[in-house]
């Protein structure tokens, strides 16, 4: 399992690319109005093919994806599932 910061960093990474702006770990850049629903198909794409895992129709709840923290325990916790 790869460490919190280095998850954490990648999708910092990410999902401030995709925005175009650097955001922080608890910045909703869902109600910043930076993503939309095709921001959030590849925000899904991203973390299955990097982490490795499925996501769910489950787990399709956009509070696991609002922000970065969310969105690292969310990994952390289908990465310890597995």
């Amino acid at each position: 399992m790869r460490q919190a910061d280095d998850v954490i960093g990648e999708l910092v990474a990410f999902v401030s690319a995709a925005v175009g702006r650097r955001l922080a770990e608890e910045d909703d850049y869902f109600e910043l109005g930076l993503a939309d629903s095709l921001f959030a198909l590849e925000l899904v794409t991203f973390i299955e093919h990097r982490f490795g895992f499925t996501i769910e129709v489950e787990d399709l709840d956009l509070d696991n994806f609002r922000t970065v923290s969310r969105l690292s325990g969310f990994v952390a916790r289908k990465c310890g599932a597995r």
